[in-house]
């Protein structure tokens, strides 16, 4: 029998999902095209929605053959229906990270990391436990560490900025992050270990590796087969980077001994799946994460202009005068920075997509109609839209700083970045993300840093293979000190 997702006084229709496969391969092969090449991300899903008049439907999802075995899915697009794939009583998260493939497990030591495991297997509280307790070990050191890498990045930002009259913030930023997530994790700096200045590109080509099967490299159209061929129909092989990899583990594996430690005395986990584990967050999860939002926060906000950018530095400035620093508690009393990085994360997020396995019957809804998935399908969400629904935000395409401020705050519940409501919290038991409340923090101290040195900048965005391009036009500095 299946079971209702949604609340009892709400019930509509049940309707039959909308929408098809096509024929085996080819149905698949047919999407795999138009989402890469002759549609792109976003026009794939909108052209179904208005194909089929609903937010659920039946669609395959790429990459299709030869890296999947079954690219059927259910979609669900809504900020009403997508929620369903945070219930992991209803919902099986097992190797569902990337969607309908997994990539080998050579990448990762031979050991299915935290991230592929499902709350129901049994190392997943175990593992993710020794990662809540590994990050609040670490806690006394976010802001002052985050600080001081951004000091460095924002001295070689203008650097850059006054040899070549712009600068390059993604190389900058990569840089900033790999080293403030290897000093966090094993207090020392990457550059006093053999990785030396090597860890953002070994984690890049890693990461790219892993993730080929959903990039595109944005080639010429008449490249798109080649592109096809040699990213989307096989994997790509391990070995190309293992010696890349190896020499990350090995730098993380000689600094990591007292969390190590802690792993196999406390939480009975082998040092060597804990270490597998921890480079997977530090390089996945943390750095690959910083990697596709940082470029995107800055690109919003800059984007924004000037009169947003007053009004951040105001509040920014008077809180860390009247708190004597950037402090925990002066980060809090932000309201308005919050509300930007919230909006940020609602307009953009930077993981868009979810997936989930129904472990039996469900009945979920949409704005309009109920919908009965069977036990064992996919099912899919692409956050962007979940989280631009124009049925829950009012101008949701676009960028509104204060969105969050006041009685928005009711709204964060539909804001779905960290795979669960921005309302609740990650724990052992379920799949949202260990190091939520970091990211925002470290986007509110970004924010911070950026306006007590600068009153407003301009810039030029762009896209890359899985986030935006920033390249920072102009700096304007305070005729006065700032606090």
């Amino acid at each position: 029998m299946a079971s209702s997702y949604q609340a009892e006084e709400n019930q509509l229709p049940l309707k039959p999902i909308p929408g098809s496969y096509g024929l085996p391969f080819f149905g698949a092969l047919r999407a795999r095209f138009d989402y890469f090449y002759l549609q792109g991300q976003d026009d794939f899903f909108l052209t179904r929605i208005k194909k089929h008049k609903s937010t659920v439907f039946r669609t395959n999802m790429p990459p299709g053959p030869f890296i999947a075995s079954n690219p059927r899915v259910v979609a669900v697009l809504d900020a009403v229906s997508f929620p369903i794939l945070f219930d992991t009583s209803k919902v099986e998260k097992r190797n569902v990270l990337d969607g309908t493939f997994m990539p080998s497990t050579s990448f990762t030591g031979g050991y299915r990391v935290c991230a592929y495991l499902d709350p129901s297997e049994s190392n997943h509280s175990s593992l993710k436990s020794f990662l809540f307790s590994l990050l609040a070990s670490k806690h006394h050191s976010f802001i002052p560490l985050f600080r001081s890498c951004l000091s460095e990045f924002f001295t070689e930002l203008e650097d850059q900025l006054s040899d070549s009259n712009s600068a390059k913030f993604n190389s900058l930023s990569d840089k900033m992050s790999f080293n403030f997530v290897f000093q966090l994790f094993c207090d020392k700096k990457p550059s006093d270990t053999p990785l030396g200045s090597n860890g953002p590109e070994h984690f890049d080509l890693w990461l790219f590796f892993q993730l080929a099967p959903l990039i595109t490299l944005g080639l010429p159209k008449f490249l798109s087969l080649l592109e096809d061929c040699v990213l989307h129909w096989f994997p790509l092989p391990w070995f190309v980077v293992k010696s890349r990899y190896n020499e990350l583990y090995d730098a993380f594996y000689s600094s990591l001994g007292s969390s190590l430690d802690e792993a196999e005395n406390k939480f009975g986990i082998e040092r060597a799946e804990a270490c597998h584990n921890l480079v997977f967050m530090a390089g996945f999860n943390a750095y690959g994460g910083m990697k596709a939002w940082f470029p995107t926060l800055i690109k919003w906000v800059g984007s924004a202009g000037s009169e947003l950018h007053r009004q951040l530095r105001e509040e920014i400035r008077t809180v860390v005068k009247e708190e004597g620093g950037v402090t925990l508690a002066a980060l809090t009393r932000m309201e308005l920075t919050k509300s930007v990085v919230y909006e940020a994360l609602r307009i953009e997020p930077p993981v868009p997509f979810q997936y989930g396995k129904a472990k039996e019957d469900i009945v979920v809804q949409s704005h309009d109609a109920a919908f009965k998935i069977k036990k064992g399908e996919m099912i899919f969400g692409y956050q962007p839209l979940a989280t631009k629904d124009p049925r829950v935000f009012d101008r949701a395409e676009e960028f509104v700083g204060h969105r969050f401020v006041g009685e928005g705050k009711k709204l964060l519940k539909y804001v779905y970045w960290s795979n669960g409501r921005e309302t609740e919290d990650p724990t052992a038991e379920n799949k949202q993300c260990p190091g939520k409340d970091l990211v925002l923090l470290m986007s509110r101290v970004l924010l911070v840093e950026f306006f007590l040195r600068y009153d407003t900048f301009t810039l030029e965005a762009g896209k890359v293979l899985l986030g935006s391009s920033v390249t920072i036009k102009s700096l304007t500095k305070p005729n006065t000190a700032t606090p």
